[in-house]
């Protein structure tokens, strides 16, 4: 048993937390969702309540994991 080690090697990450990232670094440098007028480049859609923008956020990283993944 203690020499069964996964095969991950030191800086290997899961898929899931670099959609996790990827999700999180478009939705904050393209106000992805946020209520008001978007700002220049990438125009993510905008929403009024908190519902929808967490629905949004959620789809935004259902899209990231599926890129990830390699699937469309």
């Amino acid at each position: 048993m203690a020499d069964e080690v996964p095969n991950l090697s030191l800086g290997s990450r899961r898929n899931e937390d670099i959609a996790l990232d990827m999700m999180k670094f478009i939705a904050l440098t393209t106000g992805y969702g946020k209520t008001g007028a978007p700002g220049p480049g990438f125009q993510g859609a905008t929403v009024g309540k908190a519902e929808e923008y967490a629905h949004l956020l959620l789809e935004l990283y259902d899209r990231c994991l599926r890129a990830v993944n390699g699937k469309k």
